[in-house]
């Protein structure tokens, strides 16, 4: 039989010497001088292509094959239509699973084809709990006229369901939103503006929560802001504070500088609200323009502090400095200096008075006397009786103008 051969396969070498027909395309000319001719020729070098990479424009051509033949294998139909139920109804989809499934308590088993909420979760691989929480959501979705009754849902029955975002509204995810305690905690958590499982995640890991305080200056902060606004409402949590604070050397310390400073505070405040001072004797003056410019002034600068920074040694700069122009307008004013040296007396006159009251022996019998009494003591009160004295003859011979 006669085979008939192209001039190109004849010239082709055969053997290990063959060289593939790519090969061969690829392989560049060379010169006499041993270098390439593919410059002159006009085959520049171009980089490989990925082997793995689909061409430009395939998936899209392979979308839209799919979108033609409208062939979809019914798994994924059925996958791909749970999906959307599910993003548009969110957990709604599964409680109505529950809602036409389960019966309603102290409904007799005989009396429909329902099952029970364990026999329920028996099936579907959970917890009988886990079952409750979404059946619990669509009774009070129920009660609220959101959804149907269970009485009027039989199993398989399908209902148009509320939108996604309401379920939050009735679901609590864990066991202990359903306590008293989880009611409030999950009102508290709406009230904030964030989910109520988040809460009570935390609510029933203290461990973890105290973590995060001691940690986090953060955590820290929010716990102590959340704090003070809880004690107005809880006496316990007062007074147990209270407790805390009387008990801890550095924080009864601290809570007496703060008091301190919030003290001189508000001394500047009045000046420039009220427009009126205190002198040191007690007095209550107008306060001159100057001296309500320079409350003013240095309250300006306190405001002006960020939250967590310390405004004690501000607040006693403006409180020194006030003092020393209160001092200084009393000074400046006859009537007033002597209006201030007068409350003084009678302010030291009344300290003393109820001091002299307490120095009585009423008490005491005459076997004790002995023992109390010592030598300094009547010294003491011989020097106090001699300046006692010594007052009332200045006050006598200025009265009497002698």
């Amino acid at each position: 039989m006669t085979v008939a051969i192209d001039a190109s396969e004849a010239a082709a070498p055969t053997g290990d010497d063959a060289v593939p027909p790519q090969a061969a395309e690829s392989t560049p000319a060379v010169d006499a001088q041993g270098s390439t001719t593919d410059e002159q020729a006009g085959n520049f070098w171009q980089p490989p292509t990925d082997i793995g990479a689909a061409p430009e424009g395939a998936e899209e051509a392979a979308e839209a094959e799919e979108e033609a033949s409208g062939e979809v294998p019914e798994e994924i139909a059925r996958d791909a239509h749970e999906f959307g139920v599910y993003a548009r109804t969110g957990g709604w989809a599964f409680a109505l699973k529950v809602a036409r499934s389960v019966r309603p308590g102290g409904q007799p088993a005989g009396e429909t084809s329902k099952v029970s909420a364990r026999r329920f979760a028996e099936l579907a691989g959970c917890s009988a709990d886990r079952v409750m929480r979404f059946y619990k959501a669509w009774d009070r979705a129920a009660d609220d006229g959101i959804v149907p009754q269970f009485e009027s849902l039989a199993p398989g029955a399908e209902i148009e369901l509320p939108e996604a975002d309401v379920w939050l509204s009735y679901y609590v995810s864990r066991s202990s939103g359903a306590s008293v305690r989880g009611q409030a905690i999950t009102e508290a958590a709406e009230a904030e503006g964030i989910r109520p499982t988040k809460a009570l995640e935390v609510a029933e890991n203290p461990t973890a929560l105290r973590a995060a305080i001691l940690a986090d200056p953060g955590t820290a902060e929010a716990a102590r802001k959340a704090l003070m606004d809880r004690l107005g409402e809880d006496p316990v949590l007062r007074t147990g504070m209270a407790r805390d604070i009387v008990r801890t050397d550095d924080l009864k310390k601290a809570v007496a500088e703060e008091s301190k400073t919030g003290g001189q505070l508000d001394y500047v405040r009045k000046i420039v609200e009220e427009g009126q001072v205190k002198t040191p004797a007690g007095q209550k003056i107008e306060a001159p323009r100057s001296l309500r410019e320079e409350a003013e002034r240095h309250l300006s600068l306190i405001d002006e502090l960020d939250e967590d920074e310390e405004t004690g040694e501000w607040a006693q700069e403006a409180y020194d400095s006030v003092r020393t122009l209160v001092a200084e307008t009393v000074e400046k004013d006859p009537e007033l200096r002597v209006q201030e040296r007068r409350a003084k007396f009678y302010s030291s006159l009344q300290k003393a008075t109820k001091a002299f009251e307490e120095l009585t022996f009423d008490d005491v019998d005459g076997e004790e006397m002995d023992d109390i009494v010592e030598d300094d003591m009547l010294q003491r009160l011989e020097e106090l009786q001699q300046a006692i004295s010594t007052c009332i003859s200045a006050l006598q011979k200025a009265k009497t103008g002698s």
